[in-house]
């Protein structure tokens, strides 16, 4: 019988999380699938084929511990996924400048570290708009991002970077208008899509904060632009969640994350997602 772990977070409470349905599909099949803490410790990873990576949304708040973890994990008879060194490289945000070197068109994004009030009239000069988000390099479900429409940064952005890194990006206006839309791949394949739409007067989008999440049928320049984001890493790949908006101009679609660490898959919103997971793996596997 094959069999494998689903790695999640220690305390699951306030959040949806639908891996189930990978699982239920998964052992219909015949596989054993555990669920368990990625801060567990003395696990025998080598007692499982595989090893996957799915709500693990408080590792940044520990990234060098999370590392370890998947460094052991890898150094186990289990295939982790996805690997040690594409995570390592998606968990610093800075990795949206390597794709827009590699011709991915990205949201405009500046990096910086210790934040003072007047850098955001720095910041709208440089990227040449009106409205900015400024948020950390490492992070999750929009904690610790502040969007910013004047020239000073307010005291809970300069007091949370006061001394840590952080990006500052064009704030996408499309946004509030039709907010921000997720492709889902499995073994490089598109499987399915959402449209993410933040509540009245925010502008995040998850759910923790009020978003409204849809399914959505991408329109052929939308996957394209995915596609092109995923292709850019030159890496395979079990799961993937491209991020896009539209640009402010409305031209073209801009990336705004790809996430091959611990994205929601939202199973939920397609019959079939998690059919098409089970058969990713099953065919990395062999």
């Amino acid at each position: 019988m094959p069999s494998c772990v689903f790695l999640t977070l220690s305390d699951p409470i306030g959040y949806r999380i639908d891996d189930h349905l990978a699982a239920d599909e998964l052992e219909a099949r015949g596989w054993q699938v555990n669920t368990l803490p990625w801060t567990i410790r003395d696990v025998d990873w080598s007692a499982y084929d595989a090893v996957i990576v799915r709500s693990t949304w408080d590792y940044h708040k520990n990234v060098e511990a999370f590392f370890e973890v998947m460094e052991q994990i890898e150094q186990s008879d289990a295939q982790l996924f996805n690997s040690v060194d594409l995570m390592q490289w998606n968990a610093d945000k800075r990795y949206l400048a390597d794709l827009a070197e590699r011709g991915v068109p990205t949201v405009p994004t500046v990096f910086g570290r210790r934040l003072e009030a007047g850098d955001a009239a720095h910041f709208r000069v440089l990227l040449e708009c009106d409205q900015l988000v400024i948020k950390p390099i490492h992070g999750a479900n929009a904690e610790g991002a502040f969007r910013i429409a004047s020239d000073l940064a307010p005291e809970a952005a300069v007091q949370r970077f006061r001394s840590d890194h952080f990006m500052a990006q064009v704030f996408a206006s499309s946004v509030q208008s039709e907010g921000e839309f997720s492709l889902f791949f499995f073994g490089g394949a598109f499987s399915h899509a959402i449209q993410k739409v933040p509540k009245a007067g925010d502008f995040r989008v998850q759910e923790e904060h009020g978003g409204a999440i849809t399914p959505w049928e991408p329109e052929p320049s939308a996957l394209e632009a995915a596609t092109q984001s995923l292709t850019a890493i030159e890496q395979s790949t079990l799961y993937a969640r491209v991020d896009l908006v539209r640009s402010n101009d409305l031209g073209e679609w801009w990336l705004m994350e790809l996430e091959v660490i611990e994205p929601s898959m939202y199973f939920r919103m397609d019959d079939h997602a998690a059919v098409r997971f089970a058969d990713a793996l099953e065919h990395v596997l062999g």
